[in-house]
């Protein structure tokens, strides 16, 4: 079954400010990325799907429900992990990832021995009876997920998952949703302005700017290889783009890496026999061991997500760090 559908998904506030613009998507079941800047309509797209706040025109499905009609029917069916902090300090995990189960309609029972196996699942098994006012920030991340969890769905929606971690709570976090999604056969739509994120976990993605659809494909589509050879030695760049560019190759310097466009497929140096890609990649190994360097990286370059958002290509000409982040996004 189809995630979620739109059909010219329109949301204005007070006649002014346009939140969404005739938004028409399709999501498909697997891991998801939304992905946009400050302002582009997320959060927006997000409450509307959870039936919290109405559409100004057009249609959208949930699970095949509409959620301005069958709100709590989508509630039922879906887990929300809200961005922000909303959890009583007070209360155990334990405690309120139960409530949260009773809540979604479980038995008491049920209820109990949900939120145990859930905080199981999320790390937090040992320490289900402190109070969350006590936690860490990953560890009241991981009740988050777990109440959002609690009721066995079939679509989590996550808004900044990672938000406020370090490095190793960052990989830890993406690695249990990854999780959930692969082995637990959830879907998870996450909301994350972090690119590399979404690189790294998700199927497909969604790409909003201005409240518009900029892009939705299957991210294997979005960083498909390009006609540019990416090459890193450990020493002797400059001299490595010197007898390049003596050979005939246009380079392009991106930090320590050297940017080689495939030779033209009707040039002159490629031989009967031979493709554009093999000639150069000829060309530059044997620059390399003409030159005596070590050779660290040599492969073709894949488009990354960043540059769907980029207005600079230069900008983003090397690959992205696993931290890149929208200006400003949220």
């Amino acid at each position: 079954m189809t995630l979620i559908a739109t059909q010219s998904l329109t949301k204005t506030y007070g006649n002014r400010v346009t939140a969404l613009s005739d938004l028409t998507v399709t999501v498909e079941p697997g891991i998801v990325g939304l992905v946009g800047a400050n302002g582009a309509g997320k959060s927006t797209f997000i409450k509307i799907m959870l039936g919290l706040l109405e559409p100004t025109g057009g249609q959208a499905r949930v699970l095949g429900l509409d959620p301005t009609v069958d709100g709590h029917q989508v509630r039922a069916r879906v887990g929300y992990m809200p961005e922000h902090d909303c959890l009583p300090p007070d209360l155990s995990a334990a405690e309120f990832v139960t409530h949260m189960a009773r809540m979604s309609g479980l038995p008491k029972t049920t209820a109990r021995e949900r939120a145990s196996e859930t905080l199981r699942h999320v790390g937090l098994y040992e320490e289900r009876y402190r109070q969350v006012g006590g936690y860490s920030t990953g560890m009241k991340q991981r009740v988050k997920l777990a109440q959002a969890l609690v009721h066995d769905p079939d679509l989590l929606l996550l808004d900044e998952p990672t938000n406020g971690l370090d490095p190793a709570g960052r990989d830890a976090m993406l690695a249990l949703i990854e999780r959930i999604g692969t082995e637990f056969g959830i879907s998870v739509l996450v909301c994350s302005h972090l690119l590399g994120e979404v690189e790294r976990i998700c199927d497909a993605l969604v790409a909003i700017e201005g409240g518009k659809l900029l892009r939705s494909a299957q991210l294997s589509d979005m960083t498909a290889v390009t006609e540019v050879l990416s090459v890193e030695v450990s020493e002797g760049t400059d001299e490595l783009a010197a007898r390049l560019a003596a050979a005939g190759l246009p380079v392009r310097r991106d930090n320590r890496l050297l940017l080689v466009p495939v030779l033209d497929p009707d040039s002159a140096g490629v031989g009967a026999g031979d493709t554009a890609l093999d000639k150069t990649y000829d060309l530059i190994l044997t620059a390399v061991a003409e030159l005596d360097l070590p050779l660290h990286r040599l492969d073709q370059r894949r488009h990354r997500v960043v540059e769907l958002f980029a207005t600079d290509p230069a900008r983003v000409s090397g690959p992205v760090a696993a931290g890149t982040a929208l200006e400003g996004a949220r």
